[in-house]
């Protein structure tokens, strides 16, 4: 039976103005018909991850915003600092869409067997702008979810998983032996900790609050430290040395926390050297900056010798870089466990409209762990 596919939709759109504000909004857009390649997807629940943040409020000052508008139809203003402003010189004036990935029904499809193989199907997809109650995809894009598979569960498919798996890959690939991963109670570090239980790789979790160490470890994390506790570095030594971890991926960015990271890796090497060295150990050590929970300046003491490094680390470069084939065979296994490795959670879900009340907004901005919101755009 047809799908009734109206003639326009919403959309959330971010508008960084010449005034030196940020304005959210509900627009409303065409429904675009699909090309051969392409289907057009209900969306029906797409996630606020911590990568949509940057798009979305780009360096607001959230504690300032301000609401106006009819409830239905929203609009947040909030002011953007000197550097945030500088920062978004290219964006004035130009409206962008937000929403990296999200899960729905494919209502329409174009005229390739690939794109008319999921017409009535549903489906997940990182084609961006996905906060909307449409969104026109290429197949290439798309994740076809198992039958039965409900788009909440199939909604964070992309940007967690791949991430998740994208790390033990690296580390592969890196020669190395072992992972360092903090902010680690959240929906990606819990993803990360069962992935590498299954996989027999070594992880060190680092969260900040007791509470999230007993949430790891009730979930069989071997090894758990918490970086605000008295012998915090003490602690990170102990297990790099027993995990060998010369790795890691950190999601704070700013702060002492990657600087930390690579001083506990250097005392944990010294300690296995077979003679003293003023240049340090020759073991490298590496940390990977992914997030940035902390805008401050990346804060480094340099007492850990000469063989380290310091890098971002993105998902979109690391799956160029491997190639369609690995792509695909990695979308596969997020697809086939789904429900299980990588499962996600929401603190709570709302309409496209609720996303810009305030204290919704508030609280999904502050990127603490376990507020992690859920948008579905079909309430």
């Amino acid at each position: 039976m047809p799908v009734h596919v109206p003639a326009t939709a919403l959309q959330l759109q971010s508008l960084v103005t010449p005034d030196q504000s940020v304005q959210l909004s509900l627009a409303t857009v065409e429904v675009p018909e699909p090309g051969p390649t392409e289907v057009l997807i209900r969306v029906e629940a797409t996630p606020i991850n911590p990568s949509d943040l940057g798009l979305l409020l780009a360096g607001a000052d959230v504690a300032a915003a301000a609401v106006s508008g009819e409830p239905d139809r929203l609009v947040v203003t909030a002011p953007l600092p000197d550097p945030a402003m500088r920062a978004m010189a290219g964006r004035v004036g130009i409206p962008m869409p937000v929403g990296n990935e999200g899960a729905g029904t494919v209502v329409a499809a174009g005229s390739s067997p690939a794109a008319q193989a999921l017409l009535g199907k549903t489906v997940a997809a990182a084609g961006g702008a996905m906060y909307a109650e449409y969104r026109c995809v290429d197949v290439a894009f798309c994740l076809e979810l198992p039958e039965g598979t409900r788009a909440v569960d199939g909604a964070s498919s992309f940007v967690n998983p791949l991430t998740a798996l994208g790390m033990v890959e690296t580390m592969r690939m890196e020669n190395h032996v072992a992972l360092v991963h903090t902010a680690a109670a959240s929906n990606l570090g819990q993803m990360l900790n069962r992935l590498c239980i299954e996989e027999q790789v070594p992880l060190v979790n680092i969260v900040r609050r007791p509470e999230h160490v007993d949430l790891l470890r009730s979930a069989g994390a071997a090894y758990v430290v918490n970086s605000t506790a008295p012998d915090f570095m003490a602690d990170l030594t102990a297990v790099l040395k027993e995990t060998s971890a010369t790795l890691a991926f950190d999601a704070t960015g700013g702060g002492r926390l990657a600087g930390q990271i690579l001083t506990c890796m250097e005392a944990a090497a010294s300690t296995a050297a077979e003679s003293y060295s003023r240049y340090g150990s020759t073991v490298h050590k590496q940390v990977y900056i992914y997030g940035s929970l902390d805008r401050g300046p990346t804060e480094l003491a340099r007492n850990f010798g000469m063989a380290w490094g310091v890098g971002g680390w993105l998902l979109t470069p690391f799956l160029q870089r491997i190639g369609l084939d690995a792509m695909g065979r990695l979308r596969s296994r997020v697809a086939a466990t789904l429900t299980t490795t990588f499962a996600s959670s929401y603190t709570d879900e709302v309409s496209l409209a609720g996303a810009l009340a305030l204290e919704a907004l508030t609280a999904y901005s502050r990127q603490a762990t376990g507020q992690k919101y859920l948008i579905i755009p079909t309430r």
